[in-house]
């Protein structure tokens, strides 16, 4: 590359900062994997088969004709001509939880909205299971904190926008639940950063950093408008359910951690407790009130390294006689409900061999803080 050329490029970058004018957004993703991993998918006219907290997807001709011809018109992002008219939709809380309430819209209603939802926001979908309608984004840089100084945008505008990078990655994990009004759909946010391992500072490492209620509550806002709710009211919605609520009490009597708390709304929380504290749900069951989890992927790396993460905590996990294998152990979350106002909490190892009562303790413990 000559120097004329460069010097082109150089003066096209500064005259485009230059130029720009509008401030960037607080909240600007922008997924570190170049493309989408290809998802499930099912052929027209037909639909998976109903299951127990399974979700059919809908994927008719005529469904497929018609976010193809919104997408090439470009009227709207993919998957918003799913819903033909705005939801009924609403932010819900209990102590320091948040989701949101769409009314009679079912599961396979608004999974391939979420799916370009979190697309059109910038970042990838990783994993996706609609069967039990889980998905998960790969992790994604918040390029606003970057700023909008006239280096980063002559950078950008000559494709080396890259250099430049924050030491924070997040990802989100949505889940939604089939509700008998319609359906409960939930974020839960995962964050990284980078730090140096040597006071040299040649190496770094990621290590977990702590959920962003913030930051869930900006897509949970943002979701709603998805969703065709009026900005403005969306707006109001989360201070109304931001606004401090009545606190659940919680208490770990005889090895069980007693919520009192209806079932449905225990159901709900306790499932964002886990996913809040490092743990995949890998299967659930709501007639039997029982979730299966194992330590996230991340999580189960910060064990190895014993870097603070969620599951070094517990001295259980760290055993260094248990074989390899079981460094992402399942567990079995099971919650029993106790007339109408309290539903008790249990825990488990896979195949229902108990914890030792100090460590499944903290691990309560951890669980009876965020419920408070």
């Amino acid at each position: 590359m000559n120097k004329t050329l460069i010097t082109g490029l150089l003066c096209a970058g500064l005259l485009s900062a230059c130029a720009s004018s509008n401030p960037d957004s607080k909240y600007d993703f922008k997924s570190d994997s170049p493309k989408a991993k290809a998802g499930l998918e099912v052929p027209p006219d037909l639909s998976l088969p109903s299951q127990q907290d399974r979700y059919p997807l809908p994927a008719t001709t005529s469904a497929l004709a018609q976010q193809q011809a919104a997408t090439q018109a470009g009227s709207k992002p993919a998957g918003q001509a799913i819903l033909q008219q705005p939801a009924n939709a609403s932010l819900e809380r209990a102590g320091s939880q948040r989701w949101v309430s769409v009314q009679n819209k079912s599961p396979a209603e608004l999974w391939p909205l979420l799916k370009a939802f979190w697309q059109d926001n910038g970042f990838v979908i990783q994993n996706e299971d609609p069967e039990i309608g889980y998905m998960e984004t790969d992790w994604a840089e918040n390029r606003a904190k970057l700023g909008a100084g006239a280096i980063r945008n002559m950078l950008e505008t000559v494709g080396l926008g890259s250099v430049m990078s924050t030491p924070e990655r997040d990802r989100f994990r949505i889940r939604i639940e089939k509700t008998a009004t319609g359906t409960d759909v939930f974020f839960s946010h995962r964050g990284m950063y980078e730090i140096y391992i040597n006071e040299a500072k040649e190496e770094t490492r990621w290590q977990p950093r702590p959920t962003d209620p913030e930051l869930e509550a900006v897509f949970l806002e943002r979701f709603l408008v998805r969703l065709g709710v009026d900005e403005k009211v969306a707006t109001q919605k989360l201070a109304q359910a931001t606004a401090a609520s009545p606190a659940s009490k919680t208490r770990i009597e005889n090895g069980v951690l007693r919520l009192d708390d209806s079932f449905d709304r225990a159901w709900r929380r306790v499932g964002l407790v886990l996913e809040h504290n490092g743990l995949t749900i890998t299967d659930r069951d709501r007639s039997m009130g029982v979730y299966f989890v194992t330590p996230s992927e991340e999580d189960a790396k910060a064990k190895e390294k014993e870097s603070g993460g969620f599951w070094s905590s517990l001295a259980f996990w760290r055993d260094n006689t248990k074989p390899a294998d079981d460094a992402r152990a399942s567990l079995r979350v099971q919650l029993t409900a106790v007339g109408e106002q309290q539903v008790n909490i249990d825990v488990r190892p896979e195949g229902n061999t108990p914890l030792p009562a100090k460590q499944k303790e903290q691990l309560l413990q951890k669980m009876a803080v965020e419920l408070n």
